[in-house]
């Protein structure tokens, strides 16, 4: 037994006088075979061959006290500096356990065989250690960008952001190049982000995803190709019924495209309006855009929805040099009658078809289906109730008059 003692502190001896000699041919060894350590800046290249030569000197510790090998291992990696764990990755870290293990066994390859066991052994328990340190840093990142990503989603809804929503947006992996729509619906019970993000890079968009109680919120935005490609983008529409599964039961609405993500707010209030109120629309699809509910939520007080109705109907009719605007009021007043129409404004018929026509080739929309007489008939009332406002808003204020 004392002999056996004897031969170990010897052999533990050995060890130690060639530790030098080891982190040095280590060195040389990644230069030479590693491409990555050698691109490194002086700093980086300094930290990284502090690691190597504290992994040589712990497994002479751990040879003299093998009982000690979990906390060893993992002291390892405590002399790298935290952002060591940025530049370096983990099959990085592994092709430098790989390197001094070979040295090891180059110049203990004549050494005792419990040498070279314990080489094996603790090559084992290093990598163990590499993968639960990377592991751990993933974690604590994945949990800070949750909490970055509920930030940025929350700013989008409340319409409260700076000039920091890029940078954000892009620390958090966002691609995005232009347009941007929100998609808001019901959190199922079981909530898959990552099937969520799996649709989304299958149509070549960014998600941010965020979950506001019974609300699920998901912002889409356009991501570069991959590779250039002359097809047109994938509607935000056809993206969202294919997003559609991981929602839950019920409501489900995509709000207007916008330009960039600076501006997504604007998608974001269309589509919170929408998902308040489709429930007044009983004819309503899974999804369904919040521009196709324009109607109710203007009666439900949206300023946006009604902004948007004379905008895009009241005021170009208005604007235009012939009668599409009177046309139009007669037609809706009259029940959609063409006849009726025509007999208001001593016109034929045909003339009211043609009218009609150009009216759906300025604002887009068909007057003589039901629904679009709703939304045409709700923009008119808006319309009339702006210019009458606006009327008294620029009547001039007159002084009083002097009593002579």
């Amino acid at each position: 037994m004392a002999d056996t003692t004897a031969e170990k502190s010897r052999t533990v001896a050995w060890l130690r006088s060639i530790t030098g000699d080891l982190a040095t041919s280590v060195l040389k060894r990644m230069e030479d075979h590693l491409p990555w350590f050698s691109e490194m800046p002086p700093g980086r290249r300094s930290a990284v061959g502090l690691v190597a030569q504290s992994g040589i000197s712990s497994f002479v510790d751990w040879f003299e006290d093998s009982d000690a090998a979990t906390w060893v291992a993992k002291d390892v990696f405590a002399a790298a500096p935290r952002e060591l764990l940025r530049s370096v990755s983990l099959q990085q870290t592994l092709q430098l356990i790989h390197v001094v293990v070979d040295v090891f066994e180059e110049r203990t390859a004549t050494a005792t065989p419990e040498i070279r066991e314990g080489v094996l052994r603790y090559s084992r328990d290093i990598a163990f250690a590499a993968a639960d340190v990377y592991a751990r840093a993933a974690e604590q990142r994945g949990l800070w960008d949750a909490r970055l990503e509920a930030l940025v989603v929350d700013s989008i809804l409340t319409g409260e952001h700076d000039t920091e929503l890029p940078s954000r947006v892009a620390a958090l992996g966002w691609h995005g190049h232009g347009e941007v729509a929100v998609l808001v619906g019901t959190t199922p019970r079981v909530l898959e982000i990552d099937q969520l993000r799996r649709t989304a890079r299958h149509n070549q968009t960014d998600l941010l995803v965020g979950v506001q109680g019974n609300r699920l919120v998901l912002v889409v935005g356009r991501a570069k190709p991959n590779e250039p490609t002359e097809e047109d983008p994938v509607p935000f529409l056809e993206i969202a019924r294919q997003l559609e599964p991981g929602f839950g039961e019920g409501r489900l609405v995509l709000g207007p495209e916008v330009p960039s993500v600076v501006e997504a707010s604007r998608s974001a209030r269309a589509a919170l309006a929408g998902f308040s109120i489709v429930g007044a629309y009983r004819r309503a699809e899974r999804p369904i855009l919040a521009d196709d509910l324009l109607p109710e939520r203007a009666l439900a007080g949206d300023p946006l929805a009604r902004q948007t109705l004379v905008q895009r109907v009241y005021r170009p009719l208005a604007d235009h040099q012939s009668d599409l605007l009177t046309t139009l009021w007669c037609y809706l007043d009259n029940g959609r009658s063409l006849e009726a129409t025509a007999r208001e404004l001593f016109v034929h018929p045909n003339t009211v078809r043609y009218r009609l026509k150009r009216i759906s080739e300025v604002i887009g929309w068909d007057a003589t289906g039901a629904r679009e007489a709703l939304i045409l008939q709700s923009a008119l009332i808006l319309g009339r109730i702006a210019d009458s406002g606006g009327t008294e808003a620029r009547r001039p204020v007159r002084s009083p008059r002097k009593r002579p």
